[in-house]
């Protein structure tokens, strides 16, 4: 039992640190793809610290997980996971963590059936306001589709057929390469599967809602996900474009005066487009992108340790 032991203690340790460690710093609002990519490895190094402790403690105290665990491998391997290590606690251990895992998987998959249900009411919804014309071609994967509407606005439906939505509205406010800085914008979310993202995070937070990683990690990546995409259209079209272009959408709203509607992103993001700090060093940022892929790797060598020490 030592090593699920160490590894849970890892898996609480990262759990409880990092996301303390990451909100506090400022470098995510200068680098948010690096920022993601991190809270990616936190949340895959925690993960994956479950899984390894619920199959070794599972091989601990279960005969027929042994032998799947320990599958093909040396007598003198499986001896040094499971040669005294049995404690009542050991099967206790594995089926804590497979109800974890087998939580987390439905409450993924609640978050695929709602989020699958959202972009079928919102197409249908489409279809109402904008039905398909006769001979029209809707073949095409990012198919542009203009609704009528004073209200401005612009949104990308991810799907099988994702569609970028622009209300007339946008249409007649948006000026010069503003709409291509939107457009861009938007693209880029689907470019970088940023649905996929907050789904999982939702899915993790909801289903574990007291565990500060997962909870930071839903509420980070809505915010970092705006600013990757802000990024991708600046590079093209320019920090001054996009944020003209986020005003000109989001004036009428209110979150510009002085009673903000609650959560506003835009001011901040606007703020940052025209007040933009440098990005780090590129050696600086390979650094710390080689330093976070590393993170999962610390529970497979606390895993692999013993089995290791054991061939020698």
């Amino acid at each position: 039992m030592t090593v699920p032991l160490a590894l849970m203690v890892l898996a609480l340790f990262a759990a409880g640190l990092a996301p303390r460690a990451l909100t506090r710093c400022t470098w995510p609002d200068r680098e948010p793809v690096l920022a993601l990519w991190v809270w990616q490895c936190v949340v895959g190094a925690v993960l994956l610290c479950c899984v390894l402790a619920m199959a070794l403690s599972g091989a601990a105290a279960f005969t027929v997980v042994r032998s799947h665990v320990f599958a093909g491998a040396p007598h003198g391997v499986a001896e040094a996971y499971t040669s005294g290590a049995y404690t009542p606690w050991s099967g206790a251990l594995c089926v804590l963590l497979a109800c974890g895992g087998a939580w987390t998987g439905a409450m993924l998959l609640r978050e695929i059936r709602d989020a699958r249900a959202t972009r079928r009411r919102r197409r249908a919804e489409l279809r109402e306001r904008a039905p398909q014309l006769p001979g029209e071609d809707t073949s095409s994967s990012e198919r542009l589709l203009v609704l009528e509407d004073e209200k401005p606005d612009a949104w990308w439906l991810p799907g099988a057929t994702p569609q970028l939505v622009i209300t007339t509205g946008a249409l007649r406010r948006l000026k010069g390469r503003q709409l291509d800085a939107v457009v861009e914008h938007e693209q880029g979310h689907a470019r970088a599967r940023h649905d996929w993202l907050l789904n999982c995070s939702a899915a993790l937070a909801t289903g574990f809602s007291r565990v500060p990683v997962f909870a930071g990690f839903r509420d980070q990546v809505h915010r970092l996900v705006e600013l990757a995409a802000d990024d991708a259209a600046s590079r093209r079209y320019g920090r001054l474009t996009i944020a003209l272009a986020l005003v000109e959408l989001n004036e009428g709203r209110g979150i510009f005066g002085p009673c903000p509607a609650p959560l506003a992103m835009v001011p901040q993001r606007v703020h940052r487009l025209l007040s933009p700090a440098p990005r780090l060093p590129v050696s600086r940022r390979l650094r710390m992108t080689a330093m976070a892929s590393l993170v999962p790797v610390i529970p497979l060598l606390v895993a692999v340790a013993p089995g290791l020490s054991a061939l020698r």
